[in-house]
């Protein structure tokens, strides 16, 4: 099952051809976004740091949690409606990006990684809420969140290049597998 056809009709709505082709809308939603990720990332950056026992050692987690949970909270939000925004704009390019398919499992495997830690490690935090060293499934917790943010962030980036664009044919057949190229025998898209 594919969701092309579901993109490709995303892409012919009027509110997603206005904000592709805007001269103004699209380059402030992409900067509202970069911005919000840089508030969100900047303080989950922190909160993994001290996960790691590594930075703010002698600040009690849930003190931490209680000072960066609202900002962080509220610039993943708006991080993540400015990003649908985004996909909303250019759908089937996004759809059809190796790097938007890497940042979306990875950001999958980021939420998966936020929920297990919510609900399990942090439910005991008084436990282990002053130790200048977390417990070391707290440790793996930031360890993990590092990474897929850091997968996150360079994949994103990497959108904004055509390398392995559907429309540049031939490609080898895993690119346009992965990408979700549907090219007919020739290597045409």
């Amino acid at each position: 099952m594919t969701l092309l056809p579901f993109v490709q009709w995303l892409a012919g709505t009027p509110g997603s051809t206005a904000l592709h082709e805007s001269t103004y809308a699209y380059p402030l939603v992409e900067s509202a976004h970069v911005l919000t990720l840089c508030v969100f990332l900047g303080l989950a950056v922190m909160w993994d740091l001290r996960l790691l026992g590594m930075t703010l050692t002698n600040v009690p987690m849930s003190q931490l949690k209680e000072r960066l949970g609202p900002w962080m909270t509220g610039g993943f939000i708006v991080m993540v409606i400015t990003g649908a925004m985004l996909f909303y704009a250019i759908p089937v390019r996004s759809y059809q990006s190796i790097w938007f398919r890497m940042k979306a499992v990875a950001l999958v495997l980021a939420g998966l990684n936020a929920v297990v830690f919510h609900r399990t490690i942090d439910r005991r935090i008084e436990e282990w809420d002053k130790d200048p060293v977390p417990p070391r499934a707290a440790r793996l917790a930031g360890v993990r969140s590092l990474v897929l943010w850091t997968i996150i962030v360079v994949a994103g980036r990497m959108i904004a290049y055509n390398w392995f664009d559907c429309d540049k044919q031939p490609q080898s057949a895993l690119v346009n597998t992965l990408a979700g190229c549907v090219v007919d025998v020739h290597g045409a898209p």
